[in-house]
């Protein structure tokens, strides 16, 4: 199977070199040195990260993501950080040499920049289970059986880059995020037992969230408005929409009004034409029931 059918959300080393440049994912330690530089700013202002996050309008998990060099710095929080600590703008000079991310292939990597700041979030996928809704085993499998292989160091960086994407649906209460997923997808992976019962139990979980809504695209439904393929909208806290649509070895950023208004319109009709929340919910967790 292709690069990104496997893995989904851009979460892989980059098989789409030819459309974005290079063919590895950097390391982190530039991550790890910018973390550095804001901690050491912070520290000189006598701040304590239960001080500072407030101030940049941030959790502290995140401030500590960022200084650790796991998380990569939303760009409002490196202007605010800049602005509070009095850095001399060295923040600011740092952050520009940052226009990668570890574990994120290259063509995606604009998009998950956006997704950490974005209002609203919606994801229609017809393949597998989308990434921000994963377990880590069900992540892992799937990493694990990614072709050509990826060696055990690899497959960790994958995960790790997973589960800190995952941190945008715990950090973020605020975001409205949507999913609409076929029931095929669910039917199949639980077959499949990839770590079904409780990839099950965390979609319930997560459905059950304020913020969080999961739709099921019903076998019955012959045809719909989706069948063009996985799609994700955004907006912007400036309330500008951007699409997104991936395929195995590329990922297509959407900016164009009229086209992103023709996916706005297709994923309004999806949600239609999918299963209700309620309904939704139920479905699964008569299917938890079943495993």
């Amino acid at each position: 199977m292709g690069g990104v059918d496997q893995a989904s959300d851009g979460a892989v080393v980059d098989c789409g070199a030819q459309a974005a440049g290079g063919t590895e994912p950097e390391g982190s330690d530039s991550l790890k040195t910018f973390g550095a530089v804001v901690q050491a700013f912070r520290k000189r202002a006598r701040l304590t990260q239960e001080q500072f996050a407030p101030r940049v309008r941030y959790s502290v998990p995140t401030v500590a993501s960022i200084e650790q060099g796991r998380r990569f710095p939303p760009a409002d929080f490196v202007d605010r950080a800049e602005e509070v600590l009095d850095a001399f703008g060295s923040l600011r000079a740092a952050a520009r040499h940052l226009s990668r991310r570890p574990g994120l292939a290259s063509w995606f990597r604009q998009w998950a920049r956006l997704e950490a700041e974005a209002i609203n979030l919606y994801t229609y996928e017809c393949r597998l289970v989308p990434g921000l809704l994963q377990t880590e085993a069900y992540a892992r499998k799937l990493f694990a059986e990614r072709l050509p292989p990826l060696n055990d160091e690899q497959i960790e960086e994958q995960v790790v880059a997973r589960a800190d994407r995952q941190r945008l649906l715990r950090e973020r209460p605020n975001t409205s995020f949507s999913f609409i997923v076929e029931e095929h997808v669910l039917l199949r992976d639980a077959a499949r037992e990839f770590d079904s019962g409780k990839l099950l139990d965390h979609l319930v979980a997560l459905s059950e969230e304020r913020n969080i809504e999961i739709q099921v695209m019903p076998l019955r439904r012959g045809s719909h408005a989706g069948v063009d393929g996985p799609m994700r909208l955004l907006e912007t806290p400036e309330n500008r929409w951007l699409g997104y649509c991936e395929g195995q070895e590329s990922g297509q950023f959407v900016s164009d009004p009229k086209l992103v208004s023709t996916l706005q319109m297709r994923y309004a009709r999806m949600r239609s034409q999918a299963l209700s929340l309620e309904d939704s919910l139920s479905l699964l967790r008569h299917m938890r029931g079943a495993t």
